[in-house]
């Protein structure tokens, strides 16, 4: 097997998604002594509820830092307008250089049908960002990597596709039962601005109690009480280690 740096870079579009679609096998890879750093390519700026855009994104990224803090985990916002992400040639840039400056040996992002489009649009940078993240030409001001990452991705709300369709089956599932089910409730707990936007946004009146639901019902379809899944980028010039399962060992789980 290659050799990876035990770092993991998760990238998502906006503060709390990290700890709604990984936080539970963040901790655990924490736990195991891997270095966690959260990023997101937005601070969220629109999500706020009787506070303007910069307040929000003040907050928000307080907000995100504190929760990357219960796991021992560094925080970065790359600081694209929520609500307005675009792929270009700039944040691609950024990305990677986000990633030399980790020394990233896994990378997790959002899923290619993820039902937002931030986070689409937030698959499709990462993915770009990690093909060219050991390359030598990309002008970005930070050595390239030595080895191309493993790349992975979280799931999307529900399991299902911007059209409500079930997604494809996931590669694996991680039993999150126990300690790492209590951190990432705790880590979401960080993201208070949030659970009065849920409501606002959807009359969702406890949102920590339904991502921990969701996990419940994740958990049963794999015969455990609560459970995270993911799928690994196995596509042509990616590497195709499977580090991330064989480091979760007993804790990884098919249907």
């Amino acid at each position: 097997m290659n050799r990876f740096p035990k770092n993991i870079l998760i990238i998502q579009a906006h503060p709390d998604d990290a700890e709604s679609w990984s936080a539970g096998t963040l901790a655990i890879m924490a736990e195991k002594g891997w270095k966690i750093t959260i990023a997101t390519m937005t601070s969220g700026g629109m999500g706020g509820v009787d506070t303007n855009e910069a307040e929000t994104v003040a907050l928000r990224e307080k907000e995100a830092a504190a929760a990357a803090a219960e796991i021992g985990a560094d925080y970065y916002s790359l600081r694209r307008r929520d609500g307005f992400l675009f792929d270009d040639e700039s944040v691609r840039l950024d990305t990677i250089a986000l990633m030399r400056k980790v020394n990233a040996g896994i990378v997790i992002t959002h899923p290619p049908f993820d039902y937002h489009q931030d986070h689409r649009t937030t698959c499709v940078i990462t993915d770009a960002a990690v093909m060219l993240s050991s390359l030598d030409n990309i002008p970005c001001g930070e050595s390239p990597l030595e080895i191309t990452p493993l790349f992975y991705h979280g799931m999307p709300m529900n399991l299902t596709d911007p059209l409500g369709n079930p997604t494809p089956e996931p590669h694996f599932f991680v039993d999150i039962s126990g300690s790492p089910i209590e951190k990432k409730i705790a880590m979401l707990a960080r993201h208070k601005s949030q659970k009065e936007l849920m409501r606002q946004m959807h009359k969702i009146d406890d949102f920590f109690g339904e991502m921990k639901k969701f996990n419940a019902e994740l958990g049963a379809m794999v015969g455990v009480e609560h459970a995270e899944c993911y799928w690994q980028h196995l596509g042509g010039g990616f590497q195709r280690d499977p580090l991330l399962q064989e480091e979760l060992g007993m804790r990884i789980r098919h249907r």
